[in-house]
């Protein structure tokens, strides 16, 4: 069930971060205990994150205001300048964080060439090897995302991330985990977030995305990085007061994990339906959370013909490249909106 119609009509599949606040989520703002969390004051808050370091398998965590901060911080805090961060070309902290990296942390990327999000042993073997020749880029972290975001939502396996970290931790080179979507993956893969998070020294995972909340991540790791996590986040500008009106509203939504399974279902349904009329457009082995990525050379006018029909008929979806679309399904879009799209696909 929708939390709220979206007006006029419109049915949005740009990004999971367009839904609505759901009643039990207002409520919760309502409701809310809440104290100067600078101070550390803010009750709601302070459960928030012990309910979030558990669930993740570590000591603790630090309630920040969006994603691209918690990256951006454990960035901050496990690196020196002039180190490289180790990542895939298509990496969140690499190529949507606005060069955050280099401006805040004086960092560089070293880059493992993948079409996905994961990184062969043998490739990391060499990119984490910290003894090459002194002028050679230091190695000084490790990064990996799951979902994939770039890939349409792919699932990092378990297993490729202990080998890569394996290598990493034999070189004492830290490991950092921008699981934005974390629980779209443990939810559709049916493993506890934990076969992935034992494998890093830190991760972060966002309540506003998949999960549906209004704002808010997460940044998890070991009690001392989180409490030097906590002054960096307020160096950013990243201290908040009263702020357990939003924790409220992100547990709300972490309590309500379990029904990304319907997000999942409908991001099949949609990826099989377009499949079934242009079976080159989408690639189903890709469609494995709640991203469906319609490439434009398997339609028959291409991409942008197709986003200026949907838009016509008050859809919404973003671009995922020149001539690809990005649909991302969440709570406030249904079976009724999937029709929507089916039906200007067989308008066309």
């Amino acid at each position: 069930m929708r939390a709220m119609a979206f007006p006029d009509g419109i049915a949005d599949f740009r990004s999971d971060t367009v839904t609505r606040p759901t009643p039990t989520m207002r409520r919760a703002m309502a409701d809310a205990e809440v104290g100067d969390d600078v101070y550390r004051e803010d009750p709601t808050v302070t459960a928030l994150q012990e309910t979030a370091a558990g669930a993740v398998g570590m000591e603790a965590a630090l309630f920040t205001p969006s994603g691209t901060m918690a990256n951006q911080i454990a960035i901050h805090l496990h690196t020196r300048p002039g180190d490289g961060v180790v990542c895939v070309p298509t990496a969140h902290v690499r190529k949507y964080e606005l060069g955050a990296a280099g401006a805040l942390s004086g960092v560089t990327f070293l880059v493992v060439d993948s079409d996905d999000a994961t990184m062969t042993a043998d490739a990391l073997d060499a990119a984490l090897d910290p003894n090459g020749p002194y002028y050679d880029i230091r190695p000084g972290l490790l990064t990996w995302e799951n979902t994939h975001n770039a890939s349409g939502g792919t699932i990092l396996p378990a297993e490729v991330m202990a080998k890569g970290s394996a290598f990493a931790s034999e070189h004492e080179i830290p490991v950092h985990l921008d699981g934005a979507r974390i629980w779209n993956a443990s939810v559709a893969a049916a493993t506890p977030v934990t076969e992935w998070s034992n494998h890093a020294t830190s991760m972060m995972f966002c309540f506003s995305k998949g999960l549906g909340a209004p704002i808010g991540s997460m940044l998890c790791g070991p009690a001392a990085f989180i409490e030097e996590a906590r002054r960096v986040r307020k160096r950013l500008g990243g201290g908040m007061r009263q702020v357990g009106v939003l924790a409220a509203a992100a547990s709300a939504a972490f309590g309500d994990r379990d029904r990304l399974t319907e997000d999942h279902d409908l991001a099949r349904r949609l990826g099989e339906g377009i499949a079934s009329r242009y079976p080159d457009a989408v690639d189903l082995g890709t469609v494995q959370t709640n991203m469906v990525r319609v490439g434009g050379d398997g339609l028959p006018h291409g991409a942008p013909a197709f986003h200026a029909d949907l838009d016509a008929a008050g859809v919404k979806v973003g671009f995922a490249a020149r001539d690809a679309l990005r649909f991302v399904t969440h709570r406030d879009v249904d079976g009724n909106d999937v029709d929507r799209v089916l039906a200007v696909l067989d308008s066309a």
